[in-house]
């Protein structure tokens, strides 16, 4: 796609540059997000809470990565209003100082046999900021490539923000276990620290690439005070909540396959099973690369069947699969593990993760858009993502087995299925002109964008 005039008389970019630029960025984030996940999983527990039990200190080293997901709906609604008001592009630059540098900050913080308590409070603290600033990325990289697109390709282009997390998983994994294996013993003193650092030279890289895009031109179409709600939060919670409450669910598969495959999982066969911890880093690695790959080819398979559908087969997939997924990763065998975890990283959360952004963004309207689909994106994660680890190590010790645990899997992948069933039911506001006939009030009575199953 060449560039060509915007609706306000600007330039409009390549979606293809834009997608690049959603990629790198995104990744850059959540690498910051992820190497936490990571290192927490392996040895918080006895760097910042040595006074607790095995147990107490793995659901304590979990409690604060929740903190995290906690605080992405605050960061939803904090840079939503701000992406809604004044700009996409401004408000990414934003987000990616607060990940890379409170990253950073965390690769110097003491452990708790330095400054005592001191140091699980501050980690607890810097975790809530890197929630804030992911709040904040998700939305406003989805709506640059997807506000750019072509309107046969929106997902496509869109899957660039979903690459960003097994990219950065992939980066992150493989910073860690480089780390692992090369420093040995010295990784819980000082290795663990160094992809922490790392981060801030992916800082620089990243503000460099994201100062230089232009502003999406569905904001610049929109741009003059008239257009814009001074709440766009207000807007959301008044005029839609089905749409809100329909995205939640449409995301609760997603986020406990990701959260269980790549962090409970890591633990549970490092603690419980005996695997080495190199092993099973081993394994996430290889399954980064593969969902790397994926990405592209399931996000052309929705944008020819369409989002909805490709949610609602793979939700209902994941319910069937969660008593097997646990079965074979119980029998200890690391290349079912892989094939396992393989299955429900890239299949079960990548097939329902990748069409989200043309999906959820075409849902609002562009004056609340950021607002909209950023909130609703944010509140499962938080809900369901982030407490994942944290209530399948509870279940695990209460049960003393994984099947509350896929119980748990299973009712949360129903409520994806049951979503995106009603989200047939919902308006869109996306078309082939860019225009949305919501910024006059009204709801569309039918819409030509692909994400319309």
């Amino acid at each position: 796609m060449t560039n060509a005039e915007n609706p306000a008389g600007g330039t409009r970019v390549s979606p293809v540059r834009l997608a690049l630029a959603s990629l790198v960025g995104t990744t850059l984030e959540w690498y910051d997000f992820l190497v936490y996940g990571t290192v927490a999983a392996l040895v918080f527990d006895k760097l910042f809470f040595p006074e607790f039990s095995h147990l107490a200190g793995t659901l304590a080293s979990f409690a604060t990565l929740a903190v995290g997901f906690a605080a992405r709906p605050l960061g939803s609604i904090i840079f939503g209003h701000f992406g809604d008001r004044f700009g996409r592009q401004k408000t990414l630059v934003v987000t990616l100082v607060l990940m890379g540098g409170t990253t950073f900050v965390i690769g110097l913080l003491p452990s708790y046999q330095t400054i005592g308590v001191w140091a699980p409070i501050l980690l607890t603290v810097l975790r809530f900021i890197q929630g804030l600033g992911l709040g904040g990325e998700w939305g406003g990289a989805a709506l640059m490539s997807v506000e750019h697109a072509p309107a046969h390709r929106r997902a496509l282009y869109g899957s660039a923000t979903q690459m960003g997390s097994p990219a950065g998983q992939l980066l992150s994994t493989a910073f860690v276990t480089t780390m692992a294996v090369t420093t040995g013993d010295s990784f819980a003193t000082w290795g663990w620290r160094v992809p922490f650092l790392a981060s801030a030279l992916l800082l620089i890289f990243g503000l460099v690439l994201r100062m230089t895009l232009p502003e999406s031109p569905e904001f610049a179409r929109i741009d003059h005070k008239d257009a814009k709600p001074k709440v766009p939060l207000a807007t959301v919670v008044r005029r839609y909540p089905k749409t809100v409450g329909v995205v939640f669910g449409i995301s609760c598969c997603n986020n406990i396959a990701y959260w269980t495959g790549s962090i409970f999982t890591l633990s549970y066969v490092t603690s419980e099973l005996g695997k080495s911890r190199n092993t099973i880093l081993t394994v996430n690695l290889i399954v980064a690369a593969i969902y790397v790959i994926a990405i592209p080819f399931m996000a052309m398979l929705a944008d020819r069947v369409g989002p909805r559908r490709v949610m609602m087969t793979v939700a209902g997939f994941g319910a069937l699969f969660a008593f097997p997924f646990f079965t074979i990763v119980n029998t200890g065998n690391t290349l079912l593990i892989l094939a396992a975890v393989a299955i429900l990283v890239v299949v079960v959360n990548g097939a329902v993760y990748t069409p989200q952004p043309a999906f959820f963004a075409a849902l609002f309207p562009a004056e609340v858009r950021y607002t909209g689909a950023s909130v609703s994106y944010a509140l499962p994660t938080a809900i369901v993502g982030g407490t994942a680890p944290f209530i399948g190590t509870a279940l695990y010790a209460w049960a003393g087995s994984t099947w509350p645990i896929a119980v748990y899997m299973t009712v949360l992948c129903l409520v994806s299925f049951g979503s995106s069933f009603l989200a047939q039911r919902l308006p869109t506001y996306l078309d082939d002109s860019s225009t949305s006939t919501a910024a006059s009030g009204a709801v569309p009575t039918h819409s030509t964008a692909p994400t319309r199953a």
